[in-house]
């Protein structure tokens, strides 16, 4: 063979293996786009997903958080009232306007057959006999009561609180 046609096979040789270089490089490159496309859209999707996690959550945060105002409002209403009433009633023993009493065994007070020998003349109730307490041990009756009231009431929010907390989990 001649030298030309050794140079002319060598540069045809030449010649494919660069335009197949060259298809094969932009199939890769096709490849490695269309990948780069799926990996975006992915990633795409994965940080939607969060976003939307993530809404959700503060949705029920939120709803949480307005739910423990409402129910801090009314606990403080309860306790206020509560507090009130057991001051009007400490301010009506305190001025005679109230009187505390405590009902007296029948049997033992009166005789063996339970019935009162006389009737008193000043008033028209006929059942048990009663004592009125000292003003200032129903003073002190009426604070005990108001503490366990108040009691009562912060363990209904608590509750409440523990409840609500645990259905929202």
């Amino acid at each position: 063979m001649s030298p030309e046609r050794w140079f002319g096979l060598a540069v045809l040789m030449a010649i494919a293996s660069v335009s197949t270089w060259k298809v094969d490089a932009w199939r890769y490159g096709k490849q490695l786009a269309q990948q780069e496309h799926a990996h975006q859209t992915f990633l795409t999707d994965l940080a939607n997903a969060n976003s939307s996690l993530i809404l959700a959550e503060q949705g029920k945060r939120l709803a949480l958080e307005q739910w423990l105002a409402a129910s801090d409002r009314a606990h403080y209403r309860a306790l206020t009232d509560e507090q009130t009433k057991q001051a009007r009633l400490r301010d009506r023993l305190a001025t005679a306007d109230l009187r505390l009493s405590v009902q007296l065994d029948a049997i033992n007070s009166v005789g063996c057959d339970g019935v009162q020998a006389t009737t008193s003349s000043g008033g028209v109730v006929h059942g048990a006999r009663r004592a009125q307490l000292d003003p200032a041990h129903a003073q002190r009756i009426i604070g005990i009561t108001g503490d366990g009231d108040q009691g009562l009431i912060a363990l209904q929010a608590c509750q409440a609180y523990a409840s609500e907390v645990s259905n929202t989990k």
